[in-house]
């Protein structure tokens, strides 16, 4: 099973696969993404890029939504049935369906192209950061003004969260999430019973300014709530979202 080994763990480079169908942009996003340090593997169809997910390991995905025979929709629903490997999205429009269904697939982040360089490798560190993601030390329980605590086990019912193993347990079962997930996730642990904006969380968890695309947390919401109960987060409307304590 192919995952995410963690980036920074070691000296050894973080390792990127990136599936894109275009000769050009495949062998320019590749070029420039080696010169900011990271060890590239490229396929230009998504089974070939299914197959060497398969095989090798890889810290982050860059998948187009538009390849032949497998999409990008659909490879990410396959390396989501085994990985929770980051995975930025590209699409070539950015209000289509196809946005909206790489987030449903599993897509921690999209892009829309043509995209600048450093706007790729913005995106790509802070999707590096949210899979090797750890609270600050603090106070035994989880306050409105930071973060959850290290090395403490958060209890809302039966949800609770390992804040030093980055786990989540629900009823007692292990629970798999996406870095992106649980960083959404422990920020809503920090503020039980506060409405937090959506601008807000963009900020705090992607790494957004004001700009950002708010279909990312509507989406990453929607599948917590698939993976803890459609009543943990509530929908506060015209305002945000809250966590039910």
């Amino acid at each position: 099973m192919s995952s995410s080994a963690p980036a920074g763990a070691s000296s050894r480079p973080v390792r990127v696969l990136l599936v894109e169908d275009d000769d050009l942009m495949r062998r320019s996003f590749t070029i420039a993404l080696e010169r900011y340090g990271y060890e590239m593997k490229a396929a230009a169809d998504g089974l070939a890029g299914l197959e060497l997910f398969r095989d090798e390991s890889f810290d982050l995905m860059i998948l187009d939504v538009m390849l032949p025979g497998l999409d990008g929709i659909g490879l990410c629903r396959r390396v989501r049935e085994t990985s929770l490997v980051p995975v930025l999205m590209m699409s070539a429009r950015g209000d289509g369906l196809d946005v909206v269904a790489g987030l449903e697939a599993g897509a921690d982040d999209y892009v829309v192209k043509p995209v600048d360089t450093y706007v790729l490798v913005a995106r790509i560190r802070s999707l590096l950061r949210r899979a090797t993601y750890a609270p600050a030390p603090g106070p035994e329980r989880a306050t409105d003004e930071g973060p959850p605590p290290e090395g403490k086990t958060l209890v809302f019912g039966d949800l609770s969260i390992d804040t030093a193993g980055m786990e989540v347990f629900v009823s007692g079962s292990p629970v798999a999430l996406t870095p992106t997930e649980l960083k959404l996730l422990l920020e809503f642990a920090a503020h039980p019973g506060v409405v937090l904006e959506r601008h807000t969380l963009l900020r705090n968890v992607w790494e957004y300014g004001w700009d950002g695309d708010s279909r990312v947390v509507d989406l990453c919401v929607q599948r917590l709530r698939k993976k803890l109960g459609r009543d943990r987060v509530e929908t506060v409307r015209g305002f945000g979202y809250k966590f039910r304590r």
